[in-house]
């Protein structure tokens, strides 16, 4: 049985669903927080069990009889994500899993400038003294960012943003059918893999031009200091941890730790992956029927 923690998120959800394209559903698992929330998939057949990575007890009925355990990085930072994945990997063992996949990240590096690829730096080492095989989706950084990054752009006409570098953007559901198909080819990848890319790397200046093209406004970019940046988010309430890690994402992406552009993802896929361009379109299409 193949195993899906952290399943009603963005990426595990849609991971979910591209195994059941693929596998019958009395062979897929998930190890939910809440399993009320995976009721839609206990209604199509799969094995629903309540699991936290903060509580190792709960993983030991979750992971029972796993043959697989994909492991979705958590929403945390630091020693806490680190300590984490740790419980769920030792978990994973000890529910005997012939392999773990582990959702890491392209930057994953102990030296990185962005907290989160050294988080997944750390978790890696722990797949390799783990003693079980595995693989560490290496995934490229996730296009919802840019959204985010972008702000009220779209509105103001402006991205202020502190000087950035060219980042590989990638969808989630590129993201997740990847991992879908390394679920169900056990042959494919030991250890970490590729960087599973889209086929450009953009910076925020590109950013700019493809939202002025695709709305016929004039969106300009605007680069400020990290320091402007960091007092104007502090001004608007937001934590100095969480500003930290931000501009750790600006230093992490000019030091083109996100610049990698590799063909693994669309040989997975057996199709190009979506352009940051056409995933900008579609979430401006989106809102506009909202």
């Amino acid at each position: 049985m193949i195993i899906v923690t952290g399943a009603t998120g963005q990426l595990g959800r849609r991971i979910v669903e591209q195994l059941l394209r693929r596998v019958p559903a009395d062979q897929v698992g998930v190890s939910v927080r809440d399993p009320e929330k995976a009721r839609v998939f206990a209604e199509r057949g799969v094995r629903v069990r309540s699991g936290s990575f903060t509580d190792p007890a709960s993983l030991a009925q979750a992971f029972e009889g796993a043959s697989q355990v994909l492991v979705v990085s958590v929403d945390k930072l630091g020693d806490e994500a680190v300590e984490q994945h740790r419980v769920a990997i030792e978990a994973a063992a000890t529910a005997g899993a012939r392999r773990i996949v582990y959702t890491s990240h392209m930057g994953a590096n102990p030296s990185s400038h962005f907290v989160a690829t050294r988080d997944h730096a750390a978790t890696e080492e722990l797949l390799r003294a783990s003693g079980v095989p595995f693989t560490s989706l290496r995934n490229g950084f996730y296009a919802t960012s840019v959204l985010q990054f972008m702000g009220p752009a779209l509105e103001t006409g402006k991205i202020v943003l502190p000087e950035d570098g060219p980042v590989s953007w990638t969808t989630h559901a590129d993201l997740a059918e990847a991992a879908a198909v390394v679920l169900t080819d056990e042959n494919r990848f030991d250890g970490p893999t590729p960087p599973l890319t889209a086929t450009e790397a953009v910076d925020f200046d590109r950013v700019a031009a493809i939202a002025s093209e695709l709305t016929g406004k004039t969106i300009t970019r605007v680069t400020v200091g990290d320091d402007d940046y960091r007092a104007s988010l502090v001004e608007h309430g937001v934590p100095e941890p969480a500003v930290d890690v931000l501009l750790g994402i600006f230093a992490a992406s000019r030091a083109h730790e996100f610049a990698a552009v590799d063909t693994t993802l669309t040989t997975l896929l057996g199709r190009p992956p979506a352009s940051l361009e056409a995933f900008v379109r579609d979430e401006i299409a989106n809102d506009a029927k909202v």
